[in-house]
């Protein structure tokens, strides 16, 4: 029997004010993000920046990889919650939006924590040593290389180290026959590729756009 509460406005803005709260630094990081209009859905949502947090504390992860930085409000949650003397690897294209990114790691303190690479993601992961080396992995960026960073990031984790996807519910479309563009396309076939991964233990997660965590077996 499928158990499930639908979520409504009132619902949403319930489990938003029932979290522990942001910050000014990740208050001023929104709003800031906020006035770019609609470049600023590239944001993670709030729960889910507390829930990475309180994921990379749990495991006890000091070392992280995050392919798709933005203005690093994820960025932020990530590092916070790692170990003493942990780091966080950050892939990106832009400078532009990786500058902001860099002005509230400042502000954070979390300069020593955090390593900004610039250039295609998935060569940036290539040139990342082998071994199992990661505590924790998120992946939010081009949709169309999510198998992609995922393959690479995979082999790179340690056993027991957890991924996670974001907007892998792609605002329901994910489940919409009608919706065939590429992106749609290569979610439904990203997420049927993880859930039938037997190197790893899966949940898709209704948390803001959907987030997929994968536990490295």
């Amino acid at each position: 029997m499928s158990k499930y509460v639908a979520l409504n406005d009132a619902l949403a803005e319930y489990l938003l004010a029932h979290r522990t709260p942001d910050d000014d630094v990740l208050r001023a990081l929104h709003e800031e993000t906020a006035a770019l209009g609609e470049r600023a859905v590239m944001q993670i949502a709030a729960d889910q920046g507390t829930f990475l947090n309180l994921l990379v504390s749990a495991i006890g992860a000091r070392q992280a990889v995050e392919v798709g930085t933005f203005t690093g409000y994820s960025s932020i949650c990530i590092a916070r919650g790692l170990a003493p003397g942990g780091r966080l690897i950050c892939c990106d294209v832009s400078e532009e939006w990786t500058s902001v990114a860099r002005r509230y790691w400042k502000r954070a303190g979390l300069e020593d924590r955090i390593e900004l690479r610039l250039g295609p993601a998935a060569e940036t992961l290539r040139a990342l040593p082998r071994g199992e080396h990661f505590d924790f992995a998120f992946i939010d960026a081009d949709k169309q290389s999510y198998r992609t960073y995922y393959e690479e990031v995979l082999p790179r984790l340690r056993a027991g180290g957890l991924v996670a996807a974001d907007n892998v519910l792609w605002s329901g479309d994910i489940v919409n026959p009608e919706k065939k563009d590429e992106n749609t396309l290569a979610l439904r076939a990203f997420n049927e590729h993880v859930a039938a991964d037997r190197r790893v233990q899966s949940v898709i997660l209704p948390l803001a756009d959907g987030l997929t965590l994968a536990r490295k077996l």
